[in-house]
């Protein structure tokens, strides 16, 4: 199969960006298919999350500067068939350096064409921002997974992301379209829940993925250990929900 690249973006922090990043590439990976997960928020909670040293190098820093090659700075993970590209020390400051780079919105891309046909899938864990950064995950991904945390204010900012979705795919990645949006955190006890999943499948009736993540105390458990979900407890309903969109997204 060819590669897949898919940027999971939200300018909204705190949606299950992270969370959905690590859980589905792990998931994917167990099904059996090459993965490999970029670190592209300097929070480098992603490589955190798959048990590496948040200080590991070289990372992408070092890779979007220059300093080291794509190949170069591939890691293993605690998963079967998962490599990491880090984030490495010094990423916080490329949102300021990386305008001053020729092409800096394609650097990404094209450092990651050397290694990306390796892979069934890449998946691009984006910061909460629409800064270089993220475009540069936009500007080298094929496809978008837009998570929203189902809570009140779950719609704001979902107009700003899809006009810079459509921006970025009118002048910069032609290819770019959305996968999904994925509707994280989840408590259908409340009435709360339901009324806001109602709203946005009512809202976007053919992006909405059918698997919903629930608030799960194991998935939130999880990056303590530095681990995934499925490895953490792989019986909990967190895991068995990472498990059906791993089966949903590769059905789309």
């Amino acid at each position: 199969m060819m590669s897949r690249v898919y940027a999971i973006a939200n300018q909204k922090g705190g949606v299950g960006k992270t969370t959905t990043a690590v859980n589905l590439a792990a998931c994917v990976a167990e099904a059996g298919y090459s993965t490999l997960l970029v670190d592209v928020d300097p929070q480098a909670n992603a490589t955190v999350g798959l048990g590496l040293p948040r200080s590991a190098s070289p990372g992408l820093y070092d890779v979007l500067i220059g300093q080291a090659s794509a190949e170069e700075a591939l890691a293993g993970s605690c998963v079967r068939g998962l490599s990491v590209l880090p984030a490495g020390e010094g990423l916080a400051g490329a949102d300021v350096e990386l305008p001053h780079l020729g092409s800096f919105e394609r650097r990404l891309r094209e450092e990651l064409s050397a290694i990306r046909e390796r892979f069934d899938y890449v998946l691009l864990d984006c910061p909460p921002s629409l800064g270089p950064l993220a475009v540069n995950a936009l500007v080298a991904a094929d496809r978008v997974i837009v998570p929203v945390q189902t809570e009140y204010f779950a719609l704001e900012g979902l107009a700003g992301l899809l006009e810079t979705l459509a921006l970025v795919q009118r002048e910069l990645n032609p290819r770019l379209t959305v996968a999904g949006m994925l509707l994280t955190m989840q408590d259908s006890r409340t009435r709360l829940g339901r009324d806001v999943e109602r709203e946005i499948r009512e809202h976007f009736p053919d992006l909405v993925f059918d698997t919903v993540i629930p608030r799960n105390v194991r998935v939130g458990e999880a990056p303590s250990y530095g681990l995934p979900v499925i490895h953490h407890d792989p019986h909990s309903a967190g895991a068995e929900a990472y498990f059906e969109l791993a089966k949903e997204l590769a059905g789309r």
